[in-house]
């Protein structure tokens, strides 16, 4: 208990001194308690100032210490879309990559416009973060803002090394042939692709990898059609590869929000998935597990990438050469494909 003769402060806000006094030690005890450390502190001492901060409602000024350490300790996030299943599990595999290594998270959707992705850019560099990993809409995004503040960035979702930048990401061109071989074991000789639209005008490495598959099993090309990465965009193009003259009896979907749309498509045409149509998606997010029939998939392995990322940018923060980490897939297998 304090000593009653110890009163909380009245009006204004409850600085580091106000705690000190309560509590009946220093104002630097307190400052090693908030900050744990770098001194340590005897447990008996430690719960009195943590008392202390409690009755007072005592809050650090999070400016003050970011001038005195020269980090907010705030990484930005920019995602496409956070309602997207795997961007949802890229972003909270970021947030606690960043969490293990003492940063917050700020999260921020371009939702897919590059207007929108450079004003995002803009507005975390003026908050003075540490850092910024960015899914960029672009292969080569515009980072001047953050060069100016001397603010590094990290590229995520990136298949191919892009000079000058750190990025992570997997071979999207080597997982595809993996989905459209298993589809090919299978027996299937007309294979169709949904294929995610974006603006970075290059093709795809997904619709690469696919083209390649079909090539190497000497297969030709089954109907394509280009949608967003979104459930109405995969619905939209189930509703047109059933509807196709050259109906496929596979489809390669390049990712799981479209290959839940498309479920739902080939479900309302009355076809039967694996039956008439196989389905096989990209990404390994959990609604691949939930949809039904339960989604063969290639999958990203998401925790790892984002570690990798966090702690590239860190390294960047210490003046570390940028580098490109690619990481490979795997397929889970489950029962679109035809598999029991």
């Amino acid at each position: 208990m304090t000593s009653p003769a110890v009163k909380a402060p009245r009006g204004g806000p409850v600085t580091r001194k106000d705690v000190a006094r309560y509590a009946g030690v220093s104002t630097a005890v307190v400052s090693y308690v908030v900050n744990g450390g770098p001194k340590k502190v005897a447990p008996a001492t430690e719960a009195k100032v943590q008392d202390a901060i409690r009755v007072l409602g005592y809050r650090p000024n999070a400016a003050a210490r970011a001038l005195k350490l020269g980090s907010s300790e705030t990484l930005g996030l920019i995602i496409p879309d956070n309602t997207n299943p795997f961007f949802s599990l890229l972003a909270h595999a970021v947030e606690d990559a960043a969490a293990d290594l003492g940063y917050a998270l700020v999260l921020s959707n371009s939702d897919g416009n590059l207007a929108k992705e450079r004003r995002n850019i803009r507005n975390l560099a003026a908050r003075q973060v540490d850092g910024v990993l960015l899914a960029s809409v672009l292969f080569e995004p515009d980072l001047e803002a953050l060069e100016t503040a001397d603010i590094p960035a990290v590229l995520l979702n990136q298949e191919r090394d892009a000079p000058g930048f750190n990025s992570i990401g997997v071979d999207l061109a080597a997982g595809a042939r993996i989905a459209v071989e298993h589809l090919i074991g299978h027996g299937h000789t007309n294979i169709g692709l949904a294929m995610g639209t974006n603006v970075s005008g290059s093709m795809d490495g997904r619709e690469v990898g696919w083209r390649q598959a079909l090539q190497e099993a000497g297969l030709q090309e089954g109907p394509v059609v280009y949608s967003g990465f979104t459930w109405p965009g995969g619905y939209s193009a189930g509703q047109r590869l059933v509807a196709s003259i050259n109906r496929p009896t596979a489809i390669f979907a390049t990712s799981d929000t479209q290959a839940v749309g498309l479920l739902r498509a080939i479900h309302e045409a009355g076809l039967a998935v694996p039956g008439d149509i196989a389905v096989v998606s990209f990404d390994g997010s959990i609604e691949a597990e939930y949809s039904w029939p339960p989604l063969t998939t290639v999958e990203q392995p998401v925790a790892a990438m984002a570690e990798a990322a966090v702690n590239a940018l860190v390294e960047a923060r210490r003046g570390g050469k940028p580098k490109h980490n690619i990481f490979p897939t795997k397929l889970h297998v489950r029962q679109s494909c035809g598999c029991p």
